[in-house]
This record gives structure tokens, C-alpha cells and sequence, in this order.
């Protein structure tokens, strides 16, 4: 069932107020679940009820998001200030430090949370952050082109597209291996989301200038990369480990950029392992 809190996040101007959505389910302890940039909370649909046998699951819509709104003036979509929103929407919601695991964007924001001890266990799926600069380059780029196009085709197109199993993989191929299983319902909402995110351009200039570089200590990471991701190439996923030498380091055979959809059993399994 989806909801949303309000709470006052520090800013240069005095506390401001910030409102996010989310959704919450099962029973176990906490586990956060983050989306990545453009996508929305239901990014984790293929695998909520797998996880929530076991954990009590809350998937957040980032703020300019899904359904969150945008950050109010004064607030920047910089990785400080979402590190502090989260650790505001954890305090709202009286998560004591909760797992965390997140995809792409979501995945560079839970590391962050780890590195801030703010969470119990971090599981990261495709990390932004590891990139080289062409590679940055190159991921932004591709971003950009799925947001232009996105904005640019007419809602009834988008719901003819994903009737077929050839639409659907037009339209979202570049973040999923095996798209002809996403469903036409899911395609077309995503589809919308990246339309309409307002927080997006924003934070894309925020990533200009974000590396990931320095170890999580005293938290158990993993991070995990699909063997066809085609936005943050796997090889990211050999730095990762590099930079952060006690992670595990899982390898998602067959699985793209947002691997939930392409392999939920696995992905599932990757983030129950991963927060014990």
C-alpha cells in the first residue's frame, strides 16, 4: 500500500520540508529498497513479494521521482543531501538502521548510506559511481537519449507499443535484457516516470562530477553486476571491488541494467544473502 511522509531536512535557508512516497510491506527487519535515476519505486515489483516473506520491505520514489515531489529551492540533488533526506525518511519512519539495497543510482546512494553507517547491510545492483570518465560519457549520454525519447512519444504510442513483445523491448531494451517480460502495464508507467521526473536533469549535473572512492568500512556490502548491463558496463563491477575489498561481488548471469525484472528469484536471493 502506498503512502507518503513529510519531514524537515537541513538546508543553507533553515529546515525545509520534503515529501516522499513509498510503499511498505512484509514483516522482518527493515530493508530499503532505492530506484534509479529516471525509474520510480515500482523498479522493484519482480521481486517486493519474495522479499517480503522475510523483510519489511519499503520502496522509496526518490524525491523529483515517481510520485514524490521534487526538492523544494534551497536543496540541491547532490549525494549530501540525499544522504540527509534518507536519513530524515528513516527517522520518520522510525527505521532503525534499516538494510538498504539499491539499483544504479540507488545503488551509489546505498553505499553512501553504508558509508555513513546509517544502515545495518548494503546491497548494490549495477552502482553508478565506478565509471571511468568516457564511460560516464557514454552512460549519461544513453540517459539522455531514453529521457528525449520518452518525453517525445505520445502516450497513445507508448500503450500500443507495449502490447507486443517487440514494443516493449523497443522501448525499455537499453535497462533490461529480457524486456518482453516486463508487462505492458509496467512498460507504459515507467515509461510515463522517466517522462515526467522532475528532479532528472538536476541530478544527472550532480553525477557529473561523482566518483566513488573511498572504502565502506565495518558495513557487510555486495554488490552485484549483470553480465549484460548496457548503461554501467560490468567491468565497473571489478573496481568496485577494488575500492571497496571486503565487498562480495556477485555476478547476474543474463541480467541488463535493472536486473529485478530479468531474473527476480535470483536478484531476490542476492539481496536476502546480502542482509542477513
Amino acid at each position: 500500500m502506498s503512502a507518503t511522509v513529510s519531514f524537515k531536512v537541513p538546508s543553507p535557508h533553515g529546515p525545509q520540508p520534503v515529501t516522499v512516497s513509498y510503499a511498505r510491506v512484509g514483516r522482518g527487519e527493515p530493508l530499503l529498497l532505492l530506484h534509479g535515476i529516471g525509474h520510480h519505486r515500482q523498479a522493484w515489483d519482480p521481486v517486493v513479494d519474495i522479499l517480503a516473506a522475510d523483510r519489511d520491505v519499503i520502496a522509496v520514489d526518490l524525491p523529483g521521482f515517481g510520485a514524490s515531489p521534487g526538492l523544494p529551492d534551497g536543496l540541491a540533488y547532490d549525494l549530501p543531501t540525499t544522504n540527509a533526506v534518507l536519513g530524515a525518511l528513516c527517522e520518520a519512519l522510525e527505521l532503525d538502521r534499516p538494510h538498504v539495497a539499491g539499483n544504479s543510482l540507488g545503488g551509489l546512494l546505498a553505499l553512501e548510506l553504508g558509508r555513513a553507517r546509517l544502515v545495518r547491510s548494503v546491497t548494490a545492483l549495477s552502482p553508478a559511481g565506478f565509471w571511468s570518465p568516457a564511460e560516464r560519457r557514454y552512460a549519461f549520454g544513453v540517459l539522455l537519449a531514453m529521457r528525449h525519447i520518452a518525453r517525445r512519444l505520445p502516450l497513445p504510442l507508448v500503450e500500443q507499443l507495449s502490447r507486443t513483445a517487440a514494443g516493449r523491448t523497443a522501448l525499455t531494451s537499453t535497462i533490461y535484457a529480457r524486456p518482453a517480460r516486463r508487462s505492458p502495464e509496467a512498460v507504459v508507467a515507467e515509461t510515463l516516470a522517466l517522462a515526467r521526473a522532475t528532479g532528472f536533469e538536476q541530478t544527472l549535473r550532480s553525477g557529473a562530477t561523482v566518483q566513488f572512492v573511498e572504502d565502506v568500512p565495518q558495513v557487510p556490502v555486495t554488490v552485484a553486476w549483470g553480465t549484460r548491463d548496457m548503461i554501467l558496463v560490468r567491468r565497473q563491477g571489478v573496481r568496485a571491488k577494488q575500492i571497496v575489498p571486503r565487498a562480495r561481488l556477485v555476478r547476474l548471469p543474463g541480467c541488463g541494467h535493472c536486473p529485478m525484472n530479468d531474473d527476480p528469484a535470483l536478484v531476490a536471493r542476492v539481496i536476502l544473502d546480502g542482509s542477513r
